[in-house]
């Protein structure tokens, strides 16, 4: 009876000991007392798979990861052994607490890591590398750029190297542009740099704690090394000393939107003093902003000439760059203006509201307006002018002032085009006839379609939504009511206010049609207006079915 329950219980206990002689889950550090700047080994060891490393990336910056594994036999059973190791590099010093971390199902104790506080290497102290961080202004207002710049100083050639600038909490930082390298004499000792440039732009006032640049990385080694004690294993470390930020709040006086800059400088580039009546006079605007990004400056204003003149605005050119760690942007924008009158034609000068960060005071950049002699442009003759639709219906006799432009007209301009273009006009028009005799005896399209190909037309136009509000926010009324007139496929405002089907869109070209022929009215209020009635594109009624007449249409449509 012993025999058969003894061969069990060995099976079982043979079963047994493998699963007890494999390696517990447990974690510990190499060392656990680094200085600020350098590295420990986070190893952990178990059976239950790799760790999750994401709990350590509050306080640290996570390097190199490697897994082995060992297998082997100890008091008559088989052991095993899986070590996950993993880089950290501590974010801040003092005493911080590697927290525990999940392994299948087993979790790790919490490990205590101690931090010194380094000595900031310098040239004076011949250290093989150190790192320093420059930022033009300790006292920045929220949301002002600041520029930053770190530069690092190696002696050795690298093998292998890893700079890193940590984004401190209530701000955003982004990198800019690329690094700058540079050879310098310092000390007596020949120092490679490494510059780079950072954007950070604090989001909240109060204290803000930038943290020191760090370097890691491994020199392929020299004479200097082994001369200043620099040999070994060839590991260069260097930490910059942080820096505390006092930053600023948006000041109540503060003109909007807010800019906060050190300078800004208007000028013309091209400024002419002399146009002609239906041709284009270029203006160059030219804008130096010190301590702005692209992101952060608007564009340029497109001057309002009302009826005397068209703007045509072109999209703003702009150039980045930096003035030793200070933010630099010039912003170029180029004007068309088209007179429509002879005479004296006034340009306003462009104004910008800015806010002074040295000195703290709200700011206007403003140029000087432009008066340009307007004279007839070709052939003497006078830009066309808006027609009364009311005065010069068909059949009616225009007005004298008409007459008399009919006919300086006629005088300016030789005869021959014009016996040219009516012979043009009636070869046409017999070859229209014969065209609609020839296709007249198909059947005429449906009403229903070809209301439908109208309305389909109407609706394509020649613009889209995008274009509106582009035209909206930077040019001249005269281009936002070509833009609709080319949406609507009419090309008269009035047709437009005809087909759209919304009450208060149709108001606010009224009121726009009063306040810029009959001077009636504030034209900037009535840019909000329009923004805002068609910030979603105009809203067409539907197109209204054309009856059947039972008669061929004068132009068929084509047949497929």
């Amino acid at each position: 009876m012993q025999e058969r329950w003894a061969l069990p219980a060995l099976a079982l206990w043979l079963l047994w000991l493998p699963l007890a002689a494999m390696a517990q889950t447990r974690a510990w550090l190499e060392p656990d007392t680094i200085a600020a700047g350098d590295s420990v080994t986070l190893n952990v060891e178990t059976d239950q798979g790799a760790p999750d490393y994401t709990p350590l990336n509050v306080d640290f910056a996570l390097g190199a990861q490697s897994s082995s594994r060992q297998v082997q036999w100890s008091n008559g059973g088989m052991q095993r052994r899986d070590v996950y190791t993993v880089l950290l590099t501590p974010r801040r010093t003092g005493v911080l607490q590697v927290p525990s971390l999940q392994v299948g199902a087993a979790r790790t104790v919490p490990l205590t890591l101690q931090v010194n506080a380094a000595a900031v290497a310098t040239a004076q102290t011949h250290a093989a590398a150190f790192v320093e961080t420059e930022v033009d202004d300790d006292t920045p207002y929220v949301q002002q750029s600041v520029g930053v710049v770190v530069r690092l100083y190696f002696a050795s050639q690298l093998a292998s190297g890893e700079l890193v600038l940590d984004t401190p909490q209530g701000a955003s930082l982004q990198r800019v542009g690329e690094d700058r390298t540079d050879v310098r004499q310092i000390n007596g000792r020949r120092y490679n740099v490494v510059e780079r440039r950072f954007l950070l732009i604090p989001e909240r006032s109060g204290a803000l704690r930038l943290p020191g640049a760090r370097f890691s990385g491994r020199s392929a080694g020299g004479f200097f090394d082994d001369f200043f004690g620099n040999g070994g294993d060839g590991r260069m470390n260097a930490v910059a000393p942080e820096r505390t930020l006092q930053v600023r709040e948006q000041p109540a006086q503060a003109p909007q939107p807010w800019l906060p800059l050190h300078g800004l400088q208007l000028r013309y580039t091209s400024a002419p003093t002399t146009a002609r009546t239906g041709e284009a006079a270029t203006v160059v605007v030219e804008a130096v902003a010190n301590g702005a990004t692209r992101a952060q400056f608007t564009d340029l204003p497109v001057p309002d000439l009302g009826d005397a003149a068209q703007v045509f605005a072109e999209p703003a050119q702009y150039d980045e760059t930096f003035t030793g760690s200070t933010p630099r942007l010039k912003i170029t924008r180029r004007y068309s203006i088209v007179p429509r009158t002879p005479g004296e034609l006034v340009v306003p000068g462009p104004s910008v509201a800015w806010w002074n960060v040295d000195s703290g005071t709200a700011q206007q950049a403003r140029l000087p307006e432009l008066r340009l002699a307007v004279s007839a442009g070709r052939g003497g003759v006078p830009a066309p002018q808006p027609i009364d639709t009311q005065s010069a219906l068909p059949g009616q006799d225009a007005t004298p002032a008409a007459q008399t432009a009919l006919a300086a007209t006629a005088r300016a301009v030789p005869a021959w085009p014009w016996v040219a273009a009516v012979v043009g006009l009636v070869v046409l028009w017999l070859l229209t006839l014969l065209w609609g005799w020839r296709r007249g005896r198909r059947a005429a399209a449906p009403a229903g379609a070809v209301a439908g190909t109208a309305a389909s037309a109407v609706r394509r136009g020649g613009g889209s939504t995008a274009d509106l509000r582009r035209a909206l926010d930077a040019d001249g009324f005269d281009q936002v009511e070509a833009q609709l007139c080319a949406m609507a496929g009419v090309d008269r405002l009035e047709q437009v206010i005809e087909r759209l089907a919304d009450a208060e869109q149709r108001q606010v070209l009224q009121d726009l049609q009063q306040a810029r022929w009959g001077g009636q009215g504030e034209l900037a209020a009535l840019r909000a207006r329009l923004r805002v009635v068609f910030r979603d594109g105009p809203h067409w009624s539907a197109p209204h079915a054309a009856g059947d007449t039972g008669l061929a249409p004068l132009y068929p449509t084509r047949q497929p």
